[in-house]
């Protein structure tokens, strides 16, 4: 039903900004049941394909490029901000906005991703990052506190160091991350992250697990990454030895 549904759209019978007809006139047209014309554009409406407005209907989305996302270990090599060279990679302005807390207790899986105990303090930084103005990224980080505690980059956000990057952050007070370990998984919005991301409730996001690790083998840092499907491709680049 999706691919009927995008199909029409592709044809032109509606444009986008058009308000697509009942539900139950899609259905009796196509011979189904209403419940299989809602998933349907339930599920365009997470692609970026529809968009839903309250009380008014199911419209045709205007068309907007995805932006790439690339996870790879030759953008921390770059100095600066890894997320501004990604965006300016694609001829956009990177940005971002974030709030810091210091001494936050770990909870439970913060705290078994940086081996550290549940409870023990840590700097939580929540982060918005912004391509040309408009919100593309999430990604909620901790740092144990006592790792950074008195120095200069207690503060991602703050300091001479601020928005460097975890890596070359680090390297100011003689750690040296040598990899980083991410564990990506496909799920719905919550309806904060929706909000936040001016997505539709539900959509679809990928979820990334992020751990730095020091060339001791201790984690220094872990974040969670939401990346929404409609605004942005997750392009993985592998190293190759030679």
């Amino acid at each position: 039903m999706a691919d009927v549904l995008r199909q029409r759209i592709a044809e032109h019978e509606w444009a986008p900004g058009d308000r697509l007809p009942s539900r139950a006139q899609i259905a009796q047209e196509c011979g189904v049941g209403e419940n299989v014309v809602r998933r349907a554009q339930e599920l365009l409406i997470s692609q970026g394909v529809l968009e839903g407005r309250a009380g008014s209907g199911t419209y045709v989305a205007e068309p907007r490029q995805r932006v790439r996302v690339v996870r790879s270990s030759a953008r921390e090599q770059r100095g600066g901000s890894p997320f501004r060279a990604d965006m300016k990679a694609v001829g956009k302005q990177g940005d971002w906005e974030s709030r810091t807390e210091a001494k936050v207790p770990a909870p439970a899986e913060i705290a078994a991703r940086l081996g550290i105990a549940e409870g023990d303090l840590c700097v939580r930084t929540v982060y918005e990052f912004l391509a040309d103005g408009r919100p593309v990224q999430l990604s909620t980080s901790w740092e144990p506190y006592d790792l950074t505690s008195g120095t200069l980059v207690v503060l991602p956000e703050g300091g001479p160091h601020a928005g460097a990057g975890v890596v070359n952050r680090m390297a100011q007070i003689g750690v040296t991350i040598s990899h980083a370990v991410e564990q990506p998984e496909p799920r719905q919005a919550t309806a904060e992250e929706a909000s936040l991301l001016g997505v539709q409730k539900a959509s679809l996001v990928t979820h990334i697990r992020r751990t730095y690790y020091s060339d001791q083998g201790c984690p220094v840092e872990t974040a969670d990454i939401v990346v929404p499907a409609a605004l942005c491709e997750i392009v993985y680049e592998i190293p190759i030895s030679r």
